[in-house]
């Protein structure tokens, strides 16, 4: 029987490693990226066109490369970083397996341009596919300059399976804004389709954050610095009012390289506990710098998760200083709420005479006049006496007349007015408990409605309706918003724009991740356009594309979300009146926009049961 094991072709073996490193254009973005850093650059600029599948182009001016050193660099596992296996827990640069470029040269076509200050001339080097095709002399800046054209063209099926323009362009721009945050000294510039993104100088990284993230970050940032033995800790956190529903401004960093690690992503949100919004994520740009010997950065072949020596020490060392920075910029509530937090201790001079403080009684004070007393400036001034308070103090008990406030009743009071089955006969049919519930009689006994899911019920029906009429479908805003996003949101909008005019939401772009909303779906006239832009984002983020089929029940639901009343809102008896009337007249009553109940009956059985 013939022999059946063989060696793999290297342009074979390389494709397979390249189904590791390269998984879609935003890796090739990091591999590039990296590579610059590691070579010394001051300026690295990032050219992409179509979501990074027709070119990515990774300019900088670094140390370059010898002719020799240019081809070598594309064999595998050729690498100037390691010399011995040691090598490996001591490093504290971006690459060090010399996997990356045999990896892109293997399935996209590649063209590289480099040289040292020292060499006259530089060098070019191109292979398309594993596959060497010329290097020779050329005249080029000091640096390098790596162009990466049509990605996966020689793996029909890899190509396939990647993203639309917009989502790729999103994953890119992560990419960036990972490395640009690890290194602020840096001067980094992102381009797409010949328009600017980013264009970033060189830096403090708060500065920076604010460079990536927007000006409207600026005042949400609290520093987090801590010095420890095992580890040093520093960065920013966000403050929890500015919490958003989903991730995207999270970010660790061990020794200047970008990780992912859930473990010390929840000692962050514990030390936020009972301050973060229901659901929500904090904000925070944190920069571990431990020894290389307590870490291994080489267990995920692209290095973005890292195994520490000591996770709970570091986890319980985070979690503190969280916690420490919170408290020291007063984000913790105060237990005394005092405007003026201050005291003074008053100065008494040696021998000065004691006297006792002087204690004003008022001779005239009743406790059981039904005015009572008022604290005025620090002591109790009685009021005039009336008639009354003079009858005694069984008028204390006397039965009074019901207040005007008849919504914040509870069971007992709910059951004495002795409503019967049919509340349409009761003048007062509803109440209202904690600001919540809505409370009335049926046949079969007591319904709750939950106020703020009915009325997102209500608003959901009346927005999808204007959304779906075929009059009047768009509205011009005679001054039209202009909303501020990230570069990943202004992308994934603008993206969208013809898609979201069709509904008639018209956009505009007003450069510097800016967008000028000119005309807004008719008839929504609670509408708040940054509201209504961020509900479409969330949207597009959850599903990766906007689902354009069901776009106008995804406008209405976050529209209806946005516009609710909240809990703890206080409704008359006319508007809980309105409000359940309108609910019913819905055509689902029962369950809110994303499915939760509105509304549950509470059978008289159930109720005799509790009151045995």
């Amino acid at each position: 029987m013939a022999d059946i094991i063989q060696l793999l072709p290297d342009s074979v073996a390389n494709q397979i490693a390249a189904g590791e490193v390269v998984q879609r254009p935003a890796s090739v973005v990091k591999e590039l990226m990296e590579n610059s850093i590691d070579a010394g650059s001051k300026s690295i600029q990032l050219i992409v066109r179509d979501g990074g599948k027709a070119l990515i182009q990774v300019i900088d001016d670094g140390s370059g490369m010898s002719e020799t050193d240019a081809r070598l660099s594309f064999e595998r596992h050729a690498t100037s970083k390691i010399r011995q296996a040691n090598d490996l827990f001591d490093i504290r640069t971006m690459g060090f397996r010399g996997e990356a470029l045999a990896s892109i040269a293997a399935v996209a076509e590649v063209e590289l341009r480099t040289r040292r200050a020292a060499d006259e001339l530089g060098t070019h080097v191109q292979i398309n596919g594993s596959e060497f095709v010329c290097q020779q002399p050329v005249s080029c800046a000091v640096g390098t300059n790596f162009s990466v054209k049509n990605l996966f063209f020689n793996i029909p099926a890899r190509r396939k399976f990647l993203k639309g323009n917009s989502v790729e362009l999103k994953h890119i721009i992560s990419e960036f804004q990972r490395v640009a945050l690890a290194y602020p000294e840096i001067a980094m510039s992102l381009a797409h389709n010949g328009a600017d993104i980013y264009r970033l100088n060189a830096t403090t990284l708060k500065q920076r954050i604010v460079g990536l993230f927007g000006k409207s970050i600026n005042p949400q940032l609290l520093d987090i610095t801590t010095q420890t033995t095992i580890v040093n800790v520093d960065g920013f956190i966000g403050k929890p009012e500015c919490a958003k529903k989903s991730p995207g401004e999270q970010f660790f960093f061990v020794n200047g390289r970008f990780m992912k690690n859930p473990f010390l992503n929840r000692a962050v949100i514990n030390a936020y506990n009972r301050l973060l919004p229901a659901d929500s994520i904090p904000t925070y740009f944190i920069y571990l710098d431990i020894d290389p010997q307590n870490i291994d950065v080489n267990i995920h072949p692209t290095k973005t998760e890292i195994k520490f020596e000591d996770e709970r020490m570091i986890w319980q060392i985070l979690h503190a200083a969280v916690k420490e920075t919170l408290g020291k910029f007063a984000v913790v509530p105060s237990i005394d709420f005092d405007s003026d937090p201050g005291f003074s201790i008053p100065f008494f001079p040696k021998n000065a005479p004691v006297t006792p403080p002087e204690i004003d009684v008022n001779p005239n004070f009743n406790p059981f006049d039904d005015e009572g007393a008022k604290f005025s400036g620090g002591s109790f001034a009685a009021k005039p006496h009336h008639s009354k308070s003079s009858e005694g103090w069984e008028s204390l008990y006397a039965d009074k007349p019901a207040e005007e406030e008849p919504m914040q009743l509870t069971l007992q009071t709910f059951a004495s007015k002795g409503f019967d089955d049919n509340p349409a006969e009761s003048s007062a049919k509803f109440y209202q408990v904690k600001g919540r519930y809505i409370l009335t009689t049926v046949k079969s006994g007591l319904m709750v409605i939950d106020q703020k899911r009915a009325h997102e019920r209500i608003l959901f029906e009346q927005y999808l309706e204007s959304l779906t009429s075929a009059h009047n479908i768009a509205q011009r805003e005679l001054y039209p918003q202009t909303i501020e996003l990230s570069a990943q949101d202004f992308a994934l909008i603008m993206d969208s724009q013809s898609e979201l005019a069709q509904m008639g939401l018209e956009v505009s772009n007003l450069g510097h991740n800016t967008i000028g909303v000119n005309s807004m779906p008719a008839n929504l006239k609670s509408a708040e356009p940054a509201k209504l832009i961020d509900g479409l984002l969330l949207e597009i983020k959850e599903s990766q594309a906007l689902p354009f089929d069901d776009a106008r029940q995804k406008i209405a639901a976050s529209m209806a979300k946005a516009g609710a009343i909240g809990y703890s809102r206080n409704l008359t008896p006319f508007e809980m009146q309105e409000l359940v009337d309108k609910l019913f007249a819905c055509n689902h009553p029962n369950f809110s926009p994303d499915g939760k109940k509105v509304l549950t009956i509470i059978e008289m059985d159930e109720l005799d049961k509790k009151l045995r």
